[in-house]
């Protein structure tokens, strides 16, 4: 990967944890946050990886649906 597309990750990925309010719920504490990333790596390492992934990424698509709504109401 060259540098700029993993600086443009890099950021997007920051951004996902600022967009799940990971920042303000666990005031900012770096080593909470990796530990809540680290629980995650876990379960999709065990047996619950595919219910996981899917419950995950149910909830992941309605937030960002929500944040477009949001969006939508603050243009309009």
């Amino acid at each position: 990967m060259k540098r700029r597309e993993r600086t443009r990750q890099l950021i997007e990925l920051g951004g996902l944890v600022v967009k799940a309010g990971l920042v303000e719920l666990t005031d900012d504490d770096r080593a909470v946050i990796l530990g809540l990333l680290d629980a995650g790596a876990a379960t999709l390492r065990g047996e619950d990886r595919e219910r996981a992934l899917e419950s995950w990424g149910r909830r992941g698509r309605r937030a960002f649906g929500m944040n477009a709504a949001l969006r939508d109401d603050v243009t309009s």
